[in-house]
């Protein structure tokens, strides 16, 4: 019998996951299979006692969960703490183990596919919300020169830069202050893309950075990535890097071995081009 994983959600029908996981599997012979459930709003925590009562061994947790998978992990993960979100879970010795692996995937994207070495760059992190939250603190461990995170409203940007303040050099700004400033690298974590509107930013400071990268992504540009080569930046890139390197990570933890990713991620932009 093969082990049973599943991504939760609520929508859940686009995910990516089911395909992602079962090329892993495929590559490395895994015995397992995994599917996408949707999650009622209201009842996560039932959904979850359901894949363990028909002998689930993990989880992936996408939106509107992280928060409460966090509240419903027996232990967790340094990097799950640290984000007080969980978008893996993990069965372990009857016990639910937390991770949070965006941030690394994200890390990892950059790092390796991007080929940008992220020690000593200024690093501007759009957006407060849990998209940004889960991302800080892998971001500051490859120390980067500065960590900014911007936010239309200040209060949110300063509640977490207060929060990662032990863990490097990281400020908080509102879009407002952005002008006269460059960043070497500049990431989106708010939802603009997925909304389809302009976030409010000063061309020259897309035009400046080495990178403009969007979490999101689809089958071309997303609005972001258009905004930015519009200002002329000189390279931009979406998150299905990050989206595929996350999984490995969350793959790595249940069957303690990590698959290739580039070949996935290839076949994932051609079937997203069509």
């Amino acid at each position: 019998m093969s082990d049973l994983y599943c991504v939760f959600g609520h929508p859940i029908a686009h995910s990516k996951s089911p395909a992602i996981h079962a090329a892993f599997a495929e590559q490395t012979g895994q015995a397992m299979r995994y599917e996408a459930r949707l999650a009622p709003v209201d009842d996560f925590a039932g959904a979850l006692a359901r894949l363990w009562a028909d002998g689930g061994r993990g989880a992936n947790v996408t939106v509107p969960f992280k928060e409460e998978a966090f509240r419903l992990s027996d232990r967790l993960t340094p990097r799950a703490a640290r984000a007080a979100a969980v978008n893996t879970l993990c069965l372990q010795d009857g016990e639910v183990l937390g991770d949070n692996t965006d941030g690394a995937g994200l890390v990892r994207d950059l790092s390796d596919r991007l080929a940008v070495d992220l020690a000593g760059q200024r690093i501007l992190l759009l957006g407060a919300g849990g998209a940004a939250r889960g991302v800080i603190a892998p971001l500051l461990a490859v120390k980067p020169a500065i960590l900014t995170i911007a936010n239309r409203s200040a209060d949110k940007a300063q509640a977490l830069a207060t929060a990662f303040a032990d863990l490097g050099p990281v400020e908080a700004r509102r879009f407002a202050e952005l002008t006269g400033r460059s960043w070497d690298v500049v990431i989106n974590a708010t939802s603009a893309s997925l909304a389809g509107t302009r976030l409010s930013l000063p061309d020259a400071l897309l035009a400046d950075a080495r990178l403009v990268y969007d979490m999101m992504y689809g089958a071309g540009d997303t609005p972001f990535m258009a905004q930015a080569r519009a200002a002329g930046a000189a390279q931009v890139a979406d998150g299905l890097g990050m989206l595929v390197e996350q999984a490995a990570e969350a793959f790595a933890l249940w069957r303690d071995v990590r698959p290739t990713t580039a070949p996935v991620l290839a076949c994932l932009r051609r079937a997203l081009a069509g």
